[in-house]
């Protein structure tokens, strides 16, 4: 019998970005926030051991343990799934800040096109640019109205940056001014000018410049060591969940984090949530958690599996293209490295060892709806780009194809390229389609029988067209840069679970109506009007760039909303729309 706690405000089921976001929002605003982590707490202490490459990159020290916390893998209806169990192939963080704490740091925005890609793919192209079974909408928001919730996360996290003559309009500069122009960039900005193109400096969340943000968290400069992707920073200098909203919230004294908190159903009755039933995962003792609102701030694949195993919500059928719950997965990790070019240079050699990941160049030239789709065989589009992360001992040894894998051979050519290799990679966007989709395994279990969550998911046409229209690209910047020996990928037939999932999207898709999507443009439950549910598991399709802008502006509108509610007594913040205008 579980153990019933008093009641809360507001109750989060996780404590990373947007977890953090709304606990920091609402608690300022003078509500009781729980913070529910199923991992513990972790802080820039916790860091000072962080550069061992092989602890936090092969070895995934910074993840979820999946050998019991999975999901199963799949690429059509015909086929069993299996379960992932390589972290290397599914990177959730496991602790406070979660993906926040580990990411490469890299920033963008999606684009005007995004936010409305059925009706402005229509009213450019008309409806049969639409192929059969792709099941985009719109996403019942505007640019305009998302666009003050990206400048305020920006500022929270102190983005380096610079003007964009592609991007989105903005209405504020980035916070802090771009990241260094080291050789490799200077060489990929060259030659993409040479190529018509209109390069920039990535925007990062590894800061040029100390910063102190509008709620008086410092934010570091960068340091360029490296440890970045798959590591916390100890230096403090990228922008993560525990140096920023975390300790805002916590400084208020209206939030309490409370960790080994694994959340197992959101507790639901009479068209309302009630609170949370979770497990203390050092005792085994269970808990019910009463709450006045439920905010679910997990990753994409807990947020579904959630709703799915506490039966809120009509899961998607794939038959019948009925039900909305699992309903649009994506995941964009999977395009971020399908589509790229190796370079490597016999008479030029970089310092690779040195780097930041967000440190890089880009352009969005051939993204969204920027050029002319007419004679193209795919929607939307893709971002080329050049990093410089830092190349580990351990994980980097490049040599070119041909070489033996083992002898005299290997190790020179392993030692000679070291610092003479290069990658351009074409990051596309992912669109969804009705065969694609998350909902529980009936065959596998995690360790308290419950059902694991499946994912159904392989590229379409459109992605096997965007991935060679990318890849010729890259040849041709990589061509321009003046690389001696010159390795495109390979072409993809299937995805297949040694495939990276990390930047996964959809499940409990954002839209107008109840009947195409579960959650309003307030990540507020159609169906239970006390429950959001925050996150990329709202992304109708997934964009061509990294979704952690998108997913934090998202959060801050979220807490506006959730504010709103609690203020004014509750209610839908949203009325529905007819499902015809959003498809």
């Amino acid at each position: 019998m579980a153990k019933k706690l008093d009641k809360v405000e507001v109750v989060t089921v996780g404590v990373g970005w947007t977890g953090g976001i709304i606990a920091a929002e609402l608690a300022k605003a003078g509500f009781q926030v729980l913070g529910l982590e199923r991992g513990v707490e972790t802080s820039l202490d916790d860091y000072n051991q962080i550069k061992d490459e092989l602890k936090y990159n092969p070895r995934n020290e910074m993840m979820n343990d999946l050998s019991d916390a999975t999901l199963t893998f799949r690429n059509d209806l015909d086929t069993d799934a299996l379960p992932i169990r390589d972290n290397g192939n599914l990177r959730i963080g496991k602790d406070t800040g979660g993906g926040g704490s580990h990411w490469a740091a890299q920033y963008h925005r999606y684009f005007p096109y995004d936010y409305e890609i059925y009706s402005k793919t229509v009213e450019r192209y008309g409806k049969d640019k639409i192929p059969e079974g792709m099941t985009i909408q719109d996403w019942g928001i505007t640019y305009d109205e998302i666009e003050p919730y990206y400048d305020k996360f920006e500022k929270m996290a102190g983005i380096s940056g610079e003007e964009d003559p592609f991007g989105p309009q903005r209405s504020n500069p980035y916070p802090t001014p771009p990241m260094k122009d080291v050789p490799v960039t200077k060489m990929f900005k060259k030659a993409a000018k040479n190529l018509g193109y209109h390069p920039l400096t990535l925007a990062s969340a590894t800061l040029s410049e100390s910063y102190e943000n509008p709620d008086g968290q410092r934010i570091n400069a960068c340091q360029y060591c490296a440890f970045c992707y798959s590591h916390g920073c100890q230096f403090g200098a990228k922008s993560d969940p525990i140096i920023t909203v975390i300790p805002t919230a916590q400084k208020t004294n209206n939030f309490e984090l409370r960790t080994n908190a694994n959340v197992t159903r959101i507790l639901y009755e009479d068209g309302k949530a009630k609170g949370v039933l979770y497990t203390d995962t050092r005792t085994g003792e269970e808990f019910e958690q009463p709450a006045d609102v439920v905010v679910m701030t997990s990753y994409t694949f807990n947020n579904v599996r959630l709703l799915l195993l506490s039966e809120i919500g009509k899961p998607y059928n794939p038959e019948t293209g009925e039900g909305v719950i699992g309903k649009n997965f994506c995941d964009h990790h999977v395009a971020d490295g399908a589509s790229h070019v190796t370079g490597f240079f016999n008479e030029k050699k970089f310092n690779l060892y040195m780097g930041a990941g967000g440190l890089g160049a880009i352009f969005y030239d051939l993204a969204a709806d920027n050029f002319d789709h007419s004679d193209v065989d795919f929607i939307h589009g893709g971002v080329a780009r050049i990093t410089q992360g830092g190349s580990g001992a351990i994980s980097h040894n490049p040599v070119p194809k041909g070489t033996p894998s083992w002898g005299r051979e290997f190790k020179e050519k392993s030692l000679f390229y070291a610092n003479r290799v290069l990658n351009v990679n074409f990051m596309f966007a992912v669109m969804p389609y009705r065969n694609n989709y998350l909902d529980l395994d009936p065959n596998y279990t995690d360790s308290s029988g419950d059902p694991l969550l499946r994912v159904t998911f392989d590229f379409k046409d459109q992605e096997h067209n965007l991935l060679k229209f990318g890849r010729d690209v890259c040849e041709d910047v990589m061509k321009e840069m003046g690389a001696d020996i010159i390795e495109p990928s390979e072409d993809i037939d299937h995805i297949s679970g040694s495939f990276i999932f990390q930047h996964s999207s959809g499940g409990a898709i954002m839209g107008k109506s109840p009947e195409t999507s579960a959650v309003n443009n307030y990540s507020q439950m159609w169906d239970v009007d006390n429950l959001f549910v925050v996150g990329a598991s709202a992304f109708p399709h997934f964009s061509s760039a990294n979704p952690t802008g998108t997913v934090g502006a998202m959060a801050y509108r979220a807490a506006e909303g959730i504010e709103q509610f609690l203020t004014n007594g509750g209610g839908q913040l949203i009325d529905a729309e007819d499902a015809k205008a959003n498809t």
